[in-house]
């Protein structure tokens, strides 16, 4: 495995840009607990810049951290039980260590997959207690269960005095995600969540685990486009996409599409099932699309990253039919500003959000645009985020005014 030495130091937050989420967890577990937690994890959201339905290919992915996260305060325990309260939520969990089952709040199970997959790979784990919270829509495409799974095991790193290795946390976040929760999503979530740096996207080789930032040019917005639509992705369509590409991986004979070239596909298409050799067709040409948008973007041709970007919804909605009529919706309305390089669907699909990239200095103008338009057409209410690429999980300490 191999990542940049940027992606490594991201692992800890500079405690000056913890925003409200810090204090929020901080207070709730002075109420919850009669006292001060001793530290506070946090672990970002992430959107896909373009990349979509390639990473459990194998292929390759262009997203970014997001300064929207799931905060943890906490303590250990002496004990393996652990606590944790949702302030979200209104709930709590709790569970032993040495008896984990399924079954209880939705949310919970997260946390609960994180704990057995961490054991399941070695980790001796201790025990502590908690109040969270997030800032990441749920159900929007914005991976808040990601979030929530690098947020859980940076905790149980720091209570169990275990090395942070973010690829490795990644992946064990992921199998949590995939073999517990039953969600049979790729390494881009968490890989992002763990690994995110400040100001760049980050062009992932989903097989290698190779990491590259790629630096946003200073004149870029990104605005997150939630169309108040949601989905669930264990009850969606997303784990049958993944079973018709891999359908189309065995009917070449190969075990990921990533090994399957162009010219290979186009001989055997025809001996392809219709809809399969649409799923096939959509894979290729995004990792296509995925790194010429890295190359676009070290160029600051966002003209061209824009493009691309067009070309990748459309792929989704034709060939991988993940769209929907509020996603092709919010995508037509914020292509059509003054300002906007490009827009497309971002997330699992099926509802959810987009995402536009956009002029800075007109940002907040095209975002009220957008939400005012889709807003008459849809008759449905969005919500638009101005967002900046954030580090990866991380900790830090809690400071007094946080309680004050």
């Amino acid at each position: 495995m191999r990542y940049s030495a940027r992606a490594d130091k991201a692992t800890d937050c500079d405690p000056s840009d913890s925003g409200k989420g810090a204090e929020r967890v901080a207070r709730g577990f002075a109420r919850a607990f009669a006292g001060k937690p001793a530290w506070i994890a946090q672990a970002p959201g992430r959107v896909n810049l373009i990349g979509e339905h390639t990473d459990y290919n194998q292929g390759f992915v262009l997203p970014m951290a997001i300064d929207r996260a799931v905060w943890i305060a906490f303590r250990a325990r002496a004990d393996r039980r652990v606590r944790l309260d949702s302030l979200d939520y209104r709930q709590s969990i709790e569970f032993d260590l040495d008896a984990l089952q399924h079954g209880g709040a939705a949310w919970g199970e997260y946390t609960k997959a994180v704990a057995w997959a961490m054991q399941a790979g070695s980790h001796r784990l201790r025990g502590w207690e908690g109040v969270m919270s997030g800032e990441v829509p749920v159900g929007a495409g914005l991976s808040s269960s990601a979030a929530l799974e690098l947020a859980t095991a940076r905790a149980f790193a720091v209570a169990s005095d275990i090395a942070w290795d973010p690829p490795a946390m990644a992946r064990l976040a992921q199998r949590a995600e995939n073999e517990w929760v039953g969600v049979a999503c790729g390494i881009m979530d968490q890989l992002t969540s763990a690994c995110g740096v400040a100001q760049h996207a980050l062009r992932i080789d989903c097989r290698s685990l190779e990491i590259e930032s790629v630096l946003l040019p200073e004149s870029v917005s990104v605005l997150v486009l939630d169309t108040g639509t949601r989905r669930g992705l264990v009850t969606s369509a997303y784990n049958q996409r993944r079973e018709e590409c891999q359908s189309g991986a065995r009917a070449f004979g190969l075990n990921s599409l990533r090994d399957l070239t162009q010219d290979t596909f186009v001989s055997g298409e025809a001996r392809l099932d219709p809809v399969v050799r649409r799923r096939v067709r959509h894979v290729l040409s995004e990792n296509e699309r995925t790194l010429r948008a890295a190359q676009a973007l070290r160029d600051e041709d966002m003209g061209r990253v824009g493009r691309l970007m067009a070309e990748g919804h459309a792929s989704l909605r034709d060939d991988f039919e993940i769209s929907s009529p509020a996603l092709d919706a919010m995508v037509e309305i914020a292509s059509a500003q003054p300002g906007c390089w490009g827009a497309r669907m971002t997330g699992g699909g099926f509802g959810g959000c987009a995402i536009a990239l956009v002029e800075r200095e007109v940002a907040q103008v095209v975002g009220q645009a957008i939400a005012s338009e889709y807003q008459d057409r849809m008759k449905l209410q969005p919500a638009v985020y101005v967002c900046r690429a954030a580090d990866g999980a991380g900790v830090l300490p809690v400071k007094e005014d946080f309680l004050s």
